[in-house]
């Protein structure tokens, strides 16, 4: 029988250094351990809440670290900046929504992590504080409960080690000790949050790539070392990558920048679906007792071992639907505009736009991020089906017909108008003045 958090009792060899088994070994590490995470878990006015964003920053940045984060020369900040400004004279005449006139930027991975943290907070905060109120709710109110109660509320292992019932001076001590379960949650949740960005930031080529508006204000920026990675293996020239991925990474500026709503939109989306986010307590009080402090990744396993649960509601579905739909339409839209906007004048696009959908279909940056941070699995078939739609008013309307969708939330299409693109205008034809002729 193991204690909780890794210690062992009994006759196990591993623990047989002290009497009934106690590795006083462990000791000094397990305690410096639990020490840093408490530190950790310190939330208030100074960390921002249910998060500690100093550790966030920290492990995010360590995590780049050890992959390697050069600063970017001057010669890729000249390439970039020459990339994005041939995008936009190719985008010009083919949207109506004009360049954002901001200084291109060339970011390394920590320069990334630094610019669009203020956006995570925002993103995350919701989600962090549904999560401290329903761990909060799971863990008993000892001040209200007697000695069998509070034995009852036990894990498994620890009723076990308390044959007789907890005596009445532990009972006293159980309030602080679940306050500090608390804060080794809330330690849990900032270093799975670093190491999620950390690891985004080495596999984004560009400051909108997960098709979310990730700074306050549009500035088009790319990662010259991850656009390379990017181009690794294609068999094209960089040159070529570099644009393409400006093209899309202007696009989605320009939209940002002009579809003033749509920042709060997805947010709101973000937090309505957090709102539906349970915690399974039966796992969470049996997954407690084996928790080993001298393991720091123990509690972020825990907390990414799908605790947290959607659940499946009418609410909860509907609010996957909108934000996966809104996803969809934003990366379906730049989809089309970059497609027209290139049309012929650039041969490699075909192997580039294909390179763009195997990665959203294997699960690009945008599915890893929800999936790690919120556990929602994002369906990336829609990109498709939004950029059909969209090339299909373009076709009837021109681009100032498809741009227009953009000028309230009611006129976008929805989750079944995707699959009938057709259908949509048909029904949107009065309203929109498609100008689509009967035949």
């Amino acid at each position: 029988m193991s204690m909780p958090f890794g210690f062992g009792v009994g006759d196990d060899d591993s623990n047989a250094s002290q009497p009934g088994g106690f590795d006083m070994n462990s000791l000094g590490a397990a305690l410096q351990q639990l020490g840093a995470m408490l530190q950790a878990g310190q939330t208030g006015p100074d960390t921002g809440g249910p998060v500690n964003w100093s550790v966030v920053v920290d492990v995010a940045r360590k995590a780049v670290a050890q992959g390697g984060d050069p600063s970017v020369s001057d010669a890729e900040s000249r390439g970039v900046a020459e990339a994005m400004q041939l995008a936009d004279v190719w985008l010009d005449p083919a949207v109506t929504f004009p360049a954002v006139g901001v200084t291109p930027s060339a970011w390394s991975r920590s320069e990334w992590i630094d610019q669009t943290m203020p956006v995570w907070q925002k993103i995350v905060q919701p989600i962090a504080e549904h999560m401290q109120q329903v761990v909060g709710q799971s863990m008993p109110d000892t001040g209200e409960m007697d000695l069998e109660q509070l034995t009852e509320n036990l894990p498994e292992q620890m009723k076990a080690m308390l044959p007789d019932g907890i005596p009445p001076e532990l009972a006293q001590m159980m309030a602080p000790m679940l306050g500090m379960m608390q804060q080794l949650g809330a330690a849990a949740f900032s270093m799975q949050v670093g190491q999620a960005l950390g690891a985004l930031a080495g596999e984004v080529v560009s400051s909108s790539d997960i098709g979310i508006p990730l700074t306050h204000e549009a500035r088009p920026a790319l990662l010259p070392r991850n656009v390379s990675a990017f181009g690794e293996g294609l068999g094209l020239p960089v040159d070529d990558v570099r644009l393409y991925l400006a093209l899309r990474e202007s696009a989605h500026q320009r939209l940002f920048a002009h579809v003033s709503w749509l920042p709060h939109r997805i947010i709101g989306a973000v937090e309505e679906y957090a709102r539906g986010v349970h915690v399974d307590q039966s796992r969470l009080q049996e997954a407690m007792g084996d928790i080993d402090l001298t393991r720091p990744e123990g509690l972020q396993e825990l907390m990414s071992s799908g605790l947290l649960q959607p659940q499946d509601t009418e609410e909860q579905r509907a609010a996957i639907a909108r934000l996966e739909t809104l996803l969809a339409l934003v990366e379906g839209w730049v989809d089309d505009v970059v497609d027209s906007a290139i049309a012929e004048r650039l041969p490699s696009a075909v192997s580039l736009r294909e390179a763009i959908r195997r990665r959203r279909a294997a699960g690009g940056p945008a599915e890893k991020t929800f999936a790690t941070l919120v556990g929602m699995e994002l369906r990336p078939r829609l990109a498709r089906e939004a950029a059909t739609l969209f090339a299909v008013v373009r076709a009837g309307r021109g681009a100032e017909g498809r741009d227009a969708l953009w000028g309230h939330p009611d006129l976008l299409p929805g989750p079944d108008d995707l699959a009938d693109p057709l259908g949509f205008i048909e029904s949107s034809a009065a309203e929109l003045d498609f100008g689509i002729d009967e035949e």
